[in-house]
């Protein structure tokens, strides 16, 4: 992977947590790291600057990481509603990760961050990029992570039953 082609948005309204993460992120090669200390700051570097990758966290003030992340999906005005999001967090409830994948959050990372956490996250999210769904309810990454190949449930989805073998 190219590192050095990335542009980077840190958001996170702990300037600690900010240099720790471009540590990180010069490390493995980025050169392009920006920065914001919450979600209303990063909506504005956005229209300013070309963002490859959001890293956000998710206990922010005034706009908390999922309140960002539903503006930037959802908003008409939004910059770029399709960035891939990496929300970070201490609160990595099953709770907290529902809420964040809903919110359209691509990949979660848990707190204590490593250098392998963040460079498979980042590795994820440029290998291996789901495709976004738009419904009434939601606008972001599909949801589902996998297919199961035993599942014998019931199809949601039109185009699932061309999978099956079934001339829906």
């Amino acid at each position: 992977m190219r590192f050095e082609l990335l542009n980077i948005l840190l958001v996170d309204d702990n300037h600690h947590m900010r240099v720790l993460l471009t540590e990180i992120l010069r490390a493995i090669g980025v050169r392009e790291v920006l920065e914001a200390n919450d979600g209303v700051e990063a909506l504005q570097i956005m229209r300013a600057h070309q963002v490859d990758i959001i890293m956000t966290d998710l206990a922010m003030q005034p706009l908390d990481g999922l309140d960002f992340v539903r503006k930037l999906r959802n908003s008409p005005d939004s910059p770029n509603p399709m960035a891939p999001v990496i929300m970070i967090t201490g609160h990595s409830t099953m709770r907290r990760v529902t809420e964040a994948r809903d919110a359209g959050v691509n990949e979660f990372l848990s707190k204590p961050v490593t250098a392998r956490g963040v460079l498979d996250r980042i590795a994820r999210v440029v290998d291996i990029p789901r495709p976004f769904v738009r419904s009434e309810t939601y606008f972001g990454p599909d949801r589902r992570r996998r297919a199961e190949p035993n599942y014998a449930g019931p199809y949601r989805r039109v185009s699932d039953g061309a999978r099956r073998g079934e001339g829906v």
